[in-house]
C-alpha cells in the first residue's frame, strides 16, 4: 500500500499559533509562535493578513510543506449544542431548534449539524451555529498563509476525540485564555474560556476551582446528563501541576482530578500540548 499522505493541522484557537504535520505512527514536525500583537482578541482573529503571514513564517521555520490544512478554530467564534429532536430531523427542523436555543442574528447565522445517536422517539444531533463573518475571517487567514482549509472545526470537538473517558472535563491551561471543555457521551457539551489571574501563581487550586465548579454545576442542572461523581477533570498544561495541587483541586470540585496523560507514541521532540490539540484533526480520515 502507498504511504499515507501527510496531514497538516493548524490551531488558531488562542493567542498562539500551533502547527503540526505528520502521519499516524510516522515522523512529525510541529511548532508554535505567538500571534502578532493586536492580531487576535479573545480567541478571535481581527487581522487575517498579519496572522496569515505569521503562519507562513512558522511553516517555513518548521520546514512544513503540506498545503492542505485541517484547522481548529477557537470556540469563541461559534456556539454548539446537542439537541434532542423527534422523528427524522431536516435542515429546517435543526435550524429552527438552534434559533430557539440561541439568541443570534439570523441574518448573520449559519448552522451545520450531524446526527450522533438515536433515541426512543427521535435522535440527538450535534449542531454548530456561527457568525459567518468570523468564520470567513479564519478562512481568509488561512488563504493568506498559502493554505487550503479542507476541514474547519471547533477546538472543543477535536479535544473531545483525544480522551478515552465518555464523560469528563478537560482543563487546558496551555491556551490563552485558559479553556474548560465538558465532554459527555464522547461529545463536547460546554465550553468556557477564562483568564488566569495573579492568584494562580500563589494558590492555583482555588483559582481553578471557581470556574470548574461553575461549569460542572451549570451542566448538571440539565436533563439526561451522563456526567456523574466519577467523571474526571483532566488537566493539561505546559507546566504540570503538583500532586498536592491536584489533590486540593479534587477536594474543592468534588470530582476526580488528574493530569491528562500524554497520548501514546508521542515522539520526544513533539510538545505534548500541541500534539493533544491537533491529534483529533490528524486522525480524521478523508478531507
Amino acid at each position: 500500500m502507498p504511504p499515507e499522505t501527510s496531514r497538516l493541522a493548524v490551531d488558531l484557537s488562542g493567542s498562539s499559533i500551533r502547527v503540526l504535520e505528520g502521519t499516524l505512527g510516522g515522523p512529525m514536525r510541529c511548532g508554535s509562535a505567538a500571534a502578532p500583537d493586536g492580531a487576535t482578541s479573545g480567541g478571535r482573529i481581527v487581522d487575517p493578513v498579519a496572522v496569515g503571514q505569521a503562519i507562513k513564517q512558522l511553516l517555513a521555520r518548521t520546514e512544513i510543506t503540506t498545503t492542505r490544512a485541517l484547522v481548529a478554530a477557537g470556540d469563541a467564534v461559534a456556539t454548539f449544542r446537542v439537541l434532542y429532536l423527534r422523528g427524522v430531523p431536516t435542515d429546517s427542523d435543526v435550524g429552527a431548534a438552534v434559533a430557539r436555543e440561541l439568541a443570534l442574528d439570523p441574518e448573520r447565522l449559519e448552522t451545520a449539524w450531524q446526527q450522533v445517536f438515536a433515541t426512543e422517539d427521535g435522535c440527538a444531533v450535534y449542531a454548530v451555529a456561527w457568525d459567518r463573518a468570523m468564520v470567513n475571517t479564519i478562512t481568509d487567514t488561512v488563504k493568506h498563509a498559502g493554505l487550503d482549509a479542507t476541514v474547519l472545526e471547533l477546538k472543543s470537538a477535536s479535544l473531545a476525540r483525544t480522551v478515552a473517558d465518555a464523560s469528563c472535563v478537560i482543563l487546558d491551561l496551555a491556551s490563552d485564555p485558559a479553556e474548560i471543555v465538558l465532554v459527555d457521551r464522547h461529545m463536547p457539551r460546554l465550553w468556557h474560556g477564562f483568564q488566569l489571574d495573579a492568584s494562580m501563581a500563589d494558590d492555583p487550586a482555588p483559582a481553578l476551582a471557581t470556574p470548574l465548579r461553575s461549569v460542572i454545576r451549570f451542566y448538571k442542572r440539565g436533563r439526561d446528563s451522563g456526567f456523574g461523581p466519577h467523571s474526571p477533570v483532566l488537566v493539561s498544561g505546559e507546566q504540570a501541576l503538583s500532586a498536592h495541587v491536584l489533590a486540593e483541586l479534587e477536594e474543592l470540585v468534588n470530582q476526580p482530578v488528574q493530569a491528562l496523560a500524554a497520548p501514546p507514541r508521542v515522539p520526544p521532540n513533539v510538545r505534548h500540548s500541541t500534539y493533544l490539540t491537533c491529534l483529533g484533526l490528524i486522525m480524521r480520515r478523508g478531507s
